[in-house]
Formats: C-alpha cells, structure tokens, sequence
C-alpha cells in the first residue's frame, strides 16, 4: 500500500511563485537575491500556516542555487537543489526554540557558524518559533547575530513578535506574513482537489476556507479530513456536517421570520439549532456574521467585503434587497449585545430567545 502523504507536506510551496497570497514578500525576496543584497539576518512573523518556514526554505534553496532562472527561481538540477530536495543539504540548518531555548544550545549554534559550507555560498540558519529563546538566550546570540561570518544568513520565524526583545528586532529586516484571504484559500484548495481528482462543490471549499481563518496549513489538513469522510464527491452538506458548522439555510429562514413579526418560527429554528447539539454563543456570533453581510450587501462597493461564493452570494443580494438598513443596523445591535452578554448570563438560553424576540418585533414597532 502506498504511503499517504498529507496534502500539507504535499502541495507545500517549492518556488516563489508557487507561495499564496504573500506577493509582497516573495518580490522583496527575489528583487534581494537579483541585486545581491542580501542582508544577514531576517525575522518573519505572522499567524501559523501562512508560508513563513516555507519561505525561509524557498529562500535558502534559491540563493544557494548555481544555476538561477530569469525569473530568479532556483533551478532544481544543480548539486546543491538536488541535496535541498532530497532532504541532505548540509547549508541549510534548521532548528526548533520551543526545544533548543537555552544558553548551551545557542552556543553549539555559535559553534558551528563559524564552518564555511561546502557546496553553495551560503549557510542558512532557520531557527524556528524565535520567540521560545530564554532572555540569556537571546542575549549570547545578539553578537553573531550583528555580525555573523560572511557565509552566514539567519532566518527567524515566529508567530508572536512582541515577545521578541528590541535588540533582535534592530538586527534583522522584518517581514510581516498576513493571514491568506478566503478566496486565495479557497482557489489553492480547488487546485489540490483538481489534482488529486476530487470532487467539490465551491461552497464548500468557501465552509473550509472560513473554517481554516487565514491559515493554508489548517485549511488542507481540514480538506483531508473531509475527503477521509465524503471520499472524491465531496458535497456543502457533508462539509457543514463534518465540520459542525451551521448551514446558511438556518439564518435566511431566521431573517424571513424576523420581517414578517413571526415570532414562534423564530423560536422554533432556535430550538431545532440546539438540538443539533450548536451552542448558543456560537449561533449568536453566526447570525451577527449574517445580519452584516447582509449590510454590505446593501451598497455596491461594499458588497466586495463578502467573502462568499457562488449561489450562497446571490442569496445574500436577493435578501439585502427586502431589508430595511434600519432594521439591519437595529438587529446588529441587539446580537452584538447578546453576544457580549452571553458569558456573564445565568440563563444563556434565554438571553438568546429574548435577542431573538426583541429582533423580530423590529418591524413591528414600524407598522
């Protein structure tokens, strides 16, 4: 049988152009290696799961590549790409600080800055989760770090920037990694649903493109996940109950009732939504989440900030179109409120029908 290998590890980036969503960096990076202006020591930062090691590796792999594209991509046919993709590249050294933080560890680290690589002009030094140094540690690694030996490059990764001290900071070009957008997620998930001949409805990859919140590594162990339980057909309802997400269907069923004053319909889809075992916070932040994509919907230029597809987009319109802004902007209140309240009440259930209640004799107090 052959070994799985999850899509992860699989479809991780290998070339610049290959990174989603992170253009500013990978141009910045390439227009350093074009130029010769590489500088000693890097720090980047950002949420999990947006390229950050993948890119210290790209990077590595690239400037120590004999044989540049135009497009300065690293080759893949020299000695030293061969030994990087093969994993047996002994100028690229990584390590992890949540588990090497101590003073000995950055001095065996030290040590072996001093020894020029063997093939290639540069040695790369990727130290991982930076901000897990000791304070001691930090401070024995600063000198090399200003002045580390012609050979030697420096790549810090973390996802918590603030709890790196100044003095790092000051020695390293920064580069703030954002979170991926849901559609540059989404369309990276169509590509590996495509390739490994799955079948998947866009609204589905849109529940796991939200559900992954700006991380691509998240996003794909996700899209695994429901491939091991839906096999190649792959459809929104098998995402939304794996994944225990509440359907859309749920909050414009909600919305209708709420414009037509029906008050125990409203009641009744609350009940139906805890008895599929959803907690009531979690509803509450949903139905926040609706009511103001349904505001956005409400103007042209604002309707771009729904990060939606497909037939779920056009139902939004259609909706935004029967809704009063007054009464958009009333609800928002009343659930923004709720969910504030939530943590605090005694009696959440009610805190949430009462919401519910107040929402749908909006239009009521109007007539």
């Amino acid at each position: 049988m052959e070994n799985f290998i999850v899509s992860a590890r699989k479809y991780r980036p290998d070339s610049f152009d290959t990174v989603v969503a992170q253009s500013s960096i990978t141009t910045t990076l390439k227009n350093a290696i074009k130029n010769n202006q590489l500088a000693h020591a890097y720090l980047f930062c950002g949420p999990r799961g947006v390229g950050k090691t993948t890119c210290a590796r790209i990077f590595a792999k690239t400037i120590n590549c004999s044989n540049l594209s135009p497009e300065v991509e690293a080759c893949n046919a020299c000695e030293s790409c061969k030994a990087f993709n093969t994993s047996r590249s002994f100028n690229i050294h990584e390590l992890d600080a949540a588990s090497n933080n101590s003073v000995d560890d950055i001095r065996v680290l030290i040590d072996q800055v001093r020894i020029p690589p063997q093939v290639g002009k540069y040695s790369v030094y990727i130290i991982d989760e930076v901000h897990m140094l000791s304070s001691q540690a930090f401070n024995a690694f600063l000198k090399t770090l200003e002045e580390p030996p012609k050979h030697a490059i420096f790549i810090l990764a973390t996802t918590e920037k603030h709890k790196i001290i100044p003095t790092i900071l000051s020695r390293c070009q920064i580069f703030d990694f954002n979170r991926i957008g849901i559609s540059d997620i989404a369309g990276h998930l169509e590509y590996v649903a495509q390739n490994e001949g799955v079948n998947i409805e866009k609204e589905a990859l849109n529940i796991i493109a939200q559900k992954a919140d700006g991380a691509m590594r998240d996003a794909l162990s996700i899209f695994d996940q429901i491939v091991s339980f839906s096999g190649k057909e792959i459809t929104y309802q098998d995402v939304i109950s794996n994944l225990n997400v509440l359907d859309y269907d749920y909050y414009f069923r909600l919305v209708e009732h709420f414009l037509k004053n029906e008050v125990p319909d409203v009641l009744m889809i609350f009940d139906d939504i805890l008895n599929h075992g959803f907690d009531g916070h979690h509803f509450i932040t949903g139905l926040s989440s609706h009511l103001r994509n349904l505001l956005v919907c409400k103007d042209t230029v604002t309707v771009q900030l729904l990060e939606v597809g497909g037939e779920i987009k056009e139902r939004y319109k259609v909706q935004a179109s029967v809704c009063n802004s007054d009464f958009l902007l009333k609800a928002l209140e009343i659930s923004n409120e709720c969910d504030m309240q939530y943590k605090i009440s005694q009696n959440k259930r009610l805190l949430v029908e009462l919401a519910l209640v107040r929402i749908a004799q909006l239009t009521l107090k109007k007539k």
